[in-house]
């Protein structure tokens, strides 16, 4: 039985992984950071709920040890934040924008660094981390939201560097945008609904070789410049 790890999975995207995989007779081990809430996530068949809050990495290597033995396929990580919706150049919060880059970029990699012995012992040995455009140089031709840019973007750097590293461990790293999803992250006016992203997301996933990683990649397979 395969197993995949995903953070952040009590809603959205980190939900509708869960409950794909779960369906597809994966072994699923799902956290967030109140599994007692998380009715939805707890309910599935197949599925280990865990707490954790990304941003506490002393929690992060406990569940690691924790799970000492146990070999993941796939790790994903899903967990992540906006940050303020209103971040233009005359309202910035300079305060929490260090929170978001905890949580969009540091917890991704001590995620990673943790679990990579777990992920090295599985047969798929992938670590997918969900990014979105707005990290890319390239696909910025609108400025502004620079708390949430900026944090997608030093996830990217991150994981590019994570894809050098980890070679040598037959690790395959990709980076993932999921699409403009409609979830409480993306709002009611997105393009397409979880399922559809999800499935696709899998599937890029799937026939990720060792060849692409570090590679940047859009929900349907297409690449996505830097």
């Amino acid at each position: 039985m395969s197993t995949v790890m995903i953070t952040g999975a009590n809603r959205g995207l980190g939900l509708e992984f869960a409950r794909q995989y779960a369906d597809e007779g994966w072994r699923v081990i799902a956290t967030c950071r109140k599994p007692d809430e998380a009715t939805e996530l707890c309910a599935l068949n197949g599925v280990q709920v865990h707490a954790l809050d990304v941003t506490d990495f002393e929690a992060i290597a406990e569940l690691a040890q924790d799970l000492d033995g146990t070999k993941i396929d796939v790790l994903i990580n899903n967990a992540g934040v906006y940050g303020p919706y209103d971040c233009s150049l005359d309202n910035i919060d300079y305060d929490i924008w260090p929170d978001v880059l905890k949580t969009n970029a540091m917890a991704p990699m001590r995620v990673a660094q943790c679990f990579a012995p777990h992920v090295a012992a599985g047969e798929k040995k992938c670590i997918a981390t969900l990014t979105s455009k707005m990290g890319s140089m390239t696909d910025n031709t609108s400025g502004g939201s620079y708390i949430y840019r900026s944090s997608k973007a030093a996830l990217n750097a991150v994981m590019k560097s994570l894809s050098h590293d980890l070679k040598p461990d037959g690790i395959t790293v990709v980076i993932l945008h999921p699409g403009w999803v409609r979830t409480d992250m993306g709002g009611p006016n997105g393009l397409i609904d979880p399922p559809e992203s999800v499935s696709g997301l899998r599937q890029v996933i799937a026939q990720t070789k060792p060849s692409g990683s570090g590679g940047f990649f859009n929900y349907d397979g297409t690449k996505i410049a830097w």
